[in-house]
């Protein structure tokens, strides 16, 4: 019985900060969460502020404008 091998794609497509945590969705279904602890600028940013994201790189990272920042994807991998 042959075994299918599943393609990992890190690749965000869609992106949710809550009041206490961010979450990642990639390409390949897998879902990434932070506590938004660890990005001080989204934790004291508004809803609004949060929610005006937009990848970056080919979805390899996520940039929020009015706050001035940038997290990549492959650093929450890193931290996962």
């Amino acid at each position: 019985m042959p075994i299918s091998a599943v393609k990992l794609d890190p690749t965000a497509i869609d992106v949710v900060v809550t009041d206490d945590r961010l979450v990642v969705t990639l390409a390949d279904g897998r879902e990434l969460a932070a506590p938004l602890a660890w990005f001080p600028r989204l934790l004291e940013a508004s809803d609004s502020q949060r929610r005006n994201w937009r990848l970056i790189g080919r979805g390899q990272g996520i940039h929020w404008p009015d706050v001035d920042e940038d997290i990549s994807v492959v650093s929450l991998l890193r931290a996962a």
